[in-house]
């Protein structure tokens, strides 16, 4: 554990940091709390899908035009379920769903708002590769009552909290309310999530860049020649990055916070506005790079900064070592901008 003499819980490490700030409720701690239990429920289908039967596809198409995995439905279910009755949340949003999810009139109504990706990289279910959920949670911006889609279109820089979970050779849920970012463990013999990286930096000498350059002849040149550099071709000197790709934002994305990288999914000729969701995917990974000393942007400007008009926008990702987001930045502005 790091070289810790102390075991020390999700819910301890919570608990700490809300002691921190006088003026905290409690509320988003329990708040927390309830995402580390969808977690864990969302963790023990993932390691018995198969034997669950809740791999392959469920006959649906998701708003995205996508189609709808089994362990999809499960995962936004129990998040759902375990967060519409609690009394601490005004509304919620799910990259599943194509409208905002209202909490159930019986149920008393709370100040913070939830946003999640129930489970991202679904696409890589049937072939036991890593695959995650992401939240985000701001405070509503309307004064009482149900929770509205105003509330769910808020700029990154108002997130109180975000965080991911990666299932994979084992179960890690990582997130920041703004003080650093941890992550823990889940020790299955304990069903607990155990305090195993504190405070997350992004190592300052990177090591990978993530891509899917199957797709490259869609980019620009930009795009093109970032990538080049990247790679040594573009200053001869310069050491090369080695290319990492999983596919599953999460698990590239955790993989590059450890170890230092860029991911990115630039915008192609036949997708202008990128792939990945602005609200569930972009934003929340784009505030937990920042805490670590890294940097998001769509290639023109920082994601925490974009003002969301729709809750299933698109946008491009560049994400990682702030360095390397700089320069994709750079490269962009020189061979792109005004062309």
């Amino acid at each position: 554990m790091n070289g810790h003499s102390t075991v020390i819980t999700i819910e301890r490490h919570i608990l700490d940091q809300e002691r921190a700030h006088p003026e905290a409720t409690g509320v988003l701690t329990n708040l927390l709390y309830d995402m580390a239990l969808a977690a864990k429920v969302i963790a023990r289908e993932t390691t018995r899908a198969g034997l669950a039967k809740v791999l392959g596809e469920a006959g649906l198409v998701n708003v995205q035009g996508e189609r709808v995995m089994k362990l999809d439905l499960f995962a936004n279910r129990t998040i759902i379920r375990l967060n519409d009755h609690t009394g601490r949340l005004a509304v919620m949003a799910s990259e599943e769903e194509e409208d905002v999810i209202p909490i159930p009139e019986r149920y008393p109504v709370g100040k913070y708002v939830l946003l999640f990706d129930p489970l991202d990289g679904s696409s890589n279910i049937d072939y036991n590769v890593s695959i995650g959920t992401i939240f985000a949670i701001y405070r509503r911006k309307s004064p009482d009552g149900p929770g509205r889609l105003e509330d769910c279109l808020q700029k990154g820089q108002d997130l109180v909290a975000a965080g991911y979970v990666i299932y994979g050779s084992s179960t890690m849920l990582v997130y920041s309310t703004g003080n650093g970012v941890h992550g823990f463990t889940l020790d299955p013999s304990l069903g607990e999530f155990l305090l195993s990286h504190p405070n997350i930096r992004i190592p300052e000498t990177p090591k990978y860049y993530s891509v899917n350059q199957g797709y490259e002849p869609h980019w620009s040149e930009g795009v093109r020649r970032f990538t080049a550099w990247l790679q040594g071709r573009e200053e001869p000197k310069r050491k090369p990055l080695s290319l990492r790709y999983i596919g599953s934002l999460v698990a590239d994305f955790h993989r590059n916070l450890l170890a230092g990288g860029v991911f990115y999914y630039p915008a192609e000729a036949r997708k202008p506005q990128g792939k990945l969701r602005l609200a569930y995917e972009a934003i929340p990974l784009a505030f937990i790079a920042e805490q670590a000393g890294g940097y998001a942007s769509d290639g023109h400007r920082n994601i925490l900064d974009i003002q969301p008009t729709t809750l299933h926008q698109r946008t491009p990702l560049f994400i990682g070592s702030r360095d390397l987001v700089e320069m994709a930045e750079r490269f962009i502005q020189q061979y792109d901008d005004g062309a």
